[in-house]
């Protein structure tokens, strides 16, 4: 026995519950029934307004669908900082929110090396693990207890490269941040544009974090491809990509940029300016998108923080893993068991989500949607991602290229 069962085996025991889970909520003052899910996310730190994003969207489905919960059912969400990627921290917060606080359901997932160090406790204490961000493709196979409503980055880049391929684009050069993420998009992407018949001319990669990417890019120009590749974490370090490469002369040379969601995320256009229009990119949103459910999307996220805030692509994360959850609480009148939720997370669909119909595949446990191709353009004086293209019901390319990977 494990020190993590025996810890739960025994806190179980003194709630007297007959499940390591604690299974059927618990008693709340008045006689309701709690369902307490546990969000893990970075509140703080350099990488906080991926974890803001991601909280802002769940936190807006829960103050306008509350209503729906069940009658006596009420919704308690404990929130902890892992302040980055800290396996460590994330696996010890994990921890004291099943044993401790007794959550029924765990949510968040903003890194992959985090969710690799929580996925084993999902599994050990039969707890749903519902990940709002990890995009690594690999992350469902860790547990059966892990089912994904955000993306993989093998959805965005490995289509990308194909579609690029098909449009005219025969020699491109990749600028990727040196991390696990940013190999994870330049394998998908650099597999997609071969197999589609197109010609990598070099493969650059730049520190994670750098503050100058002039020197990897004038590589590129020397190499004079039609188009870069280019992928890092997103946020200020994107503004820093577009600056350098529109300052540096590459679009006036004719150089395209593409890449995946966030190397022009919706809500860095601002800052980025005239340097983004044009660049081409892949994801499965955009707040620009027009579809109702979206418009109503960013019209309440406007009334929620801020008529100048734009909702990017982590917060509908957040919004969709919400929505996952609240499906879990409706379908058990909030006696959330383990089996019964992972048969309900396998089979759940959302035909009105802001980025349009989306589900679980019930094989993988991770999201099947359409992914759009956008490109930058001015319109009513704001920058948006404007969706021109659209790939339908898109599978995780990854593990359909790698049926037996762990």
């Amino acid at each position: 026995m494990t020190g993590i069962t025996s810890a739960l085996m025994a806190f179980a025991a003194l709630c007297g519950c007959a499940s390591l889970a604690c299974g059927g909520g618990g008693a709340a003052p008045g006689g309701a029934r709690t369902v307490r899910v546990g969000m893990i996310l970075t509140y703080s730190g350099p990488d906080a307004s991926i974890g803001e994003a991601i909280d802002r969207g769940a936190e807006l489905y829960r103050a306008l669908h509350e209503h729906e919960l069940p009658a006596g059912v009420e919704l308690q969400i404990v929130k902890r900082d892992e302040t980055g990627p800290t396996p460590d921290v994330a696996k010890r917060l994990a921890r004291e929110l099943v044993v401790r606080e007794q959550v029924h359901i765990l949510t968040g997932g903003q890194w992959t090396p985090n969710v690799s160090a929580i996925a084993p406790l999902a599994t050990e204490a039969s707890v749903p693990y519902v990940v709002m961000s990890s995009g690594t493709a690999s992350t469902t196979r860790l547990s059966p207890f892990v089912f994904r409503v955000a993306f993989t980055t093998w959805q965005h880049s490995y289509h990308l490269g194909q579609w690029a391929a098909r449009n005219g684009l025969t020699r491109v050069s990749t600028v990727v941040s040196d991390y696990a993420a940013g190999l994870d998009a330049e394998e998908a992407f650099v597999r997609g544009f071969t197999d589609a018949g197109g010609t990598i001319v070099s493969k650059v990669r730049a520190p994670l974090r750098t503050a100058d990417f002039v020197p990897f890019l004038e590589r590129v120009r020397r190499d004079k491809p039609q188009a870069v590749y280019g992928f890092n974490p997103g946020g200020p370090e994107a503004t820093r990509f577009v600056k350098a490469y529109h300052d540096l002369g590459l679009a006036a040379a004719g150089i395209k940029l593409i890449g995946p969601n966030a190397i022009v995320p919706d809500d860095e256009l601002r800052n980025m300016g005239e340097a983004a229009i044009g660049v081409i990119s892949a994801s499965h949103y955009s707040a620009a998108g027009d579809r109702p459910a979206n418009k109503t999307f960013v019209s309440e996220w406007k009334k929620a923080y801020g008529a100048d805030s734009v909702p990017n692509y982590f917060a509908v994360g957040g919004w969709d893993g919400m929505a996952a959850i609240f499906h879990l609480i409706r379908e058990q009148n909030g006696a959330i068991d383990p089996a019964r939720s992972q048969t309900l997370l396998a089979t759940w669909s959302n035909p009105d989500s802001p980025r349009g119909p989306m589900r679980i595949d019930p094989d993988t446990r991770d999201v099947v949607h359409n992914i759009y191709i956008r490109r930058v353009e001015r319109v009513d004086g704001e920058l948006r991602n404007v969706e021109f293209a659209t790939i339908r019901d898109v599978k995780d390319p990854w593990k359909e290229l790698h049926p037996d990977a762990p």
